[in-house]
Formats: structure tokens, C-alpha cells, sequence
């Protein structure tokens, strides 16, 4: 049990490292005005640009680590088994742990069209880009619970 808590520890270290470090990326981009202008003028602002990638790329981080990592590794913990994705958020949602299945779906998705649509439609990049920034609270929030339960269960 006891290398189980280590990794258990590990993972919710590096899910609040990510986390700080999306929501450093976020604070600073939140703020913009995303639209379709906007978004084609990347290309001329390299700043904004390597911002934007950056938040790309830590959104979908700390989305993939809680879900592919975290989720599967706090269901071992409270003894019970982890399944395929889909159920061990429906799981994690009737603990209370997720506030909903639907909503990380949507965080997921957002991260697989954040990366393909950048280049081509500024439009859909744009509308991705604003809804991903209001999903940021979402992915925190997990976080912090995940944590929290993770503490509750090291104590044991």
C-alpha cells in the first residue's frame, strides 16, 4: 500500500504544479477580448501567440493528468476499481468529486479542438479558445478535490 500512496502523492503534486501553472497562463490571457480578428492577428504578435500556446498546452495537460492519472489512481485508493473513462467520471461524479461528467467531456474535446483548429478557422479557435478560458474554474476546482480527497486518504 505504502508505494500506492507515493504514487498517490506524486500525481497530486504534479496536478497542483500544473495547475498553478495554467492558472498563471490564464490569469494573464483572460483579460483579452478573444474573436476571429483577434486570432488571425497572432500571427503578428509572437507574445500572444506563445501565450496562447502556452495555455493551450497546460489546459490540456492538467485536463489529461487529472483524468488519465488521477482519476484512476484515487479510485485504487477508496478501494474501489477503475473502469473505462466515461465510468470512472460517472463515478467520481456521485462522489462528488467532479461536478459534472458533461462539463469535463467538454473540457476533453475543447483541448482536441483548441490544438487542430488553430490554423485553420479563426472563428472556431476563437469561440474554443473563450470557452476553454471559462472552463478554467472547472479544472481547478477538480483539482483542489482531488487533492483534498488524496489528503483525506494519506491520512489513513
Amino acid at each position: 500500500m505504502g508505494n500506492n500512496k507515493d504514487r498517490l502523492r506524486h500525481l497530486i503534486k504534479v496536478a497542483e504544479k500544473e495547475a498553478k501553472h495554467l492558472e498563471l497562463t490564464w490569469s494573464r490571457l483572460k483579460s483579452e477580448e478573444v474573436n476571429p480578428q483577434w486570432v488571425a492577428g497572432l500571427e503578428d504578435d509572437l507574445d500572444m501567440a506563445e501565450r496562447v500556446d502556452a495555455f493551450v498546452a497546460r489546459f490540456g495537460r492538467l485536463q489529461d493528468h487529472l483524468d488519465d492519472k488521477c482519476t484512476p489512481e484515487l479510485l485504487k485508493q477508496m478501494l474501489e476499481t477503475p473502469s473505462s473513462a466515461i465510468n470512472n467520471l460517472g463515478r467520481m461524479e456521485k462522489l462528488g468529486l467532479i461536478a459534472s461528467v458533461e462539463q469535463w467531456i467538454e473540457a476533453r474535446n475543447l483541448r482536441n479542438r483548441l490544438v487542430h483548429d488553430y490554423v485553420d478557422d479563426h472563428e472556431e479557435f476563437a469561440s474554443a479558445l473563450n470557452r476553454a478560458i471559462g472552463l478554467v474554474d472547472v479544472l481547478l476546482a477538480v483539482q483542489k478535490s482531488y487533492n483534498k480527497q488524496a489528503q483525506s486518504l494519506l491520512a489513513l
